[in-house]
């Protein structure tokens, strides 16, 4: 009896969690896909500048060795390292006392010379006079022609000694003339103006014309040299040009632009001036110039940067870099197919240079729409693309 109850009482029991179950089922919706994070866009072609990058060492254009022409000791440095000078400052001061002595020892002689050849015309009047005076008076037969020979004799003598007294005036003057530029040589002045590099020597030191003590860098304007491979050239800058055609090119060129090692973009824009018509054989590459100005004196030679050419391309596929996925060497994007899932393919892309796009050279169409934010979370034939998304272009 008692088990009979507690088994009526369980089947009802049970029987009311069914029907309680039923109005809970019926009252609860099916699960929804939720759309994913998933971003998507289409390619399209358009137009973007490219910056392209040079390694660049600057030079001053004017950089000058400072060499003594004489030799000697080394009395004073008039200037320090990095100082701004400009053309004709000295630099620095050998021990002139020999010059000097030479000096006054040339001008000695000259004075000599000179004082020779005064007295060598004075003779030579004097012969001329004499012989003057017998040609009259052998016109007249009151002496002989022995007598009016030897007058005239004298007088040929005296006109070369006149000569003779000429070249070693001559030769004296030379001599001070050198004597002065030798002390002249002992005070070395800058012959450009910008700034002092290392100085190499000090006071006190012996010096000669093998010394190389400074290197002034004339700033005002700075040459930037750099490399420019082949390939560059060959697709994109000077294809097919003959020399005239390269040079109108290289005028048209837009504007570069100097950024340091430390990134610090050099406020003064620059215009490459040169590029060699020959082709390095060992690097595949020509030789550039790009040169700026240096009113203030904020660029100096030896420094290393890079050289920024902004580069228009017209007519391309843009995407972000956020929408490639780098696998081992390759490079992949998720193509959205018509059923709205993401499949991969391979792509040949070159960096936009601005640090968020890349340039889609092989591999996709105009048109084709792509996964681009959460393209590193897709998996192959997963669904990207949602009714909402789908409407969207």
């Amino acid at each position: 009896m008692f088990f009979n109850i507690c088994e009526s009482r369980i089947m009802r029991s049970v029987g009311l969690m069914v029907i309680a179950a039923s109005f809970a089922t019926c009252s609860i919706d099916m699960p929804k896909e939720t759309p994913s994070s998933f971003e998507t866009m289409k390619v399209k072609k358009s137009d973007i500048e490219m910056p392209i990058k040079f390694s660049a060492k600057l030079a001053g254009q004017s950089d000058v060795t400072i060499s003594p022409q004489v030799s000697g000791q080394l009395m004073k440095i008039c200037v320090t390292e990095g100082q701004q000078v400009v053309k004709g400052q000295t630099l620095f001061v050998i021990d002139s006392r020999n010059a000097q002595h030479d000096l006054q020892s040339a001008q000695a002689n000259l004075q000599a010379a000179q004082a020779n050849l005064q007295a060598a015309k004075a003779q030579a009047n004097s012969a001329q006079l004499e012989y003057e005076s017998n040609k009259n008076l052998y016109d007249k037969r009151i002496v002989s022609s022995y007598t009016l020979e030897n007058s005239l004799n004298t007088y040929r003598q005296a006109q070369a000694a006149v000569g003779q007294a000429n070249a070693s005036v001559s030769q004296a003057q030379a001599a001070v003339s050198r004597a002065r530029v030798a002390l002249g040589f002992c005070t070395l002045t800058s012959p450009v103006s910008g700034v002092v590099g290392s100085i190499n020597v000090r006071a006190g030191d012996q010096v000669s014309p093998m010394t190389q003590m400074t290197i002034v860098s004339g700033n005002q304007q700075m040459d930037a040299a750099f490399s420019v491979t082949e390939n560059l050239l060959e697709e994109g800058v000077s294809a097919g040009l003959t020399n005239v055609q390269k040079n109108d090119m290289v005028a048209n060129l837009p504007d570069v632009i100097f950024v340091m090692k430390n990134g610090t973009e050099y406020p003064e824009k620059g215009r490459i001036t040169s590029l060699t018509g020959v082709v390095d054989a060992s690097t595949g590459s020509l030789s550039c110039k790009a040169t700026f100005p240096n009113p203030n004196g904020l660029l100096y030679s030896g420094m290393q940067g890079t050289v920024v050419l902004p580069m228009k391309y017209n007519d391309v596929m843009v995407i972000p870099q956020a929408a490639v996925v780098k696998m081992q060497d390759k490079a992949l994007v998720y193509k959205v197919k018509p059923d709205s899932t993401a499949t991969a393919v391979a792509v040949q892309i070159t960096d936009a240079g601005n640090g968020k796009d890349v340039i889609v050279e092989e591999g996709l169409k105009e048109g084709e729409r792509i996964v681009t934010v959460g393209a590193n979370n897709v998996q192959e034939g997963q669904r990207v693309l949602f009714p909402a998304e789908a409407k969207k272009d």
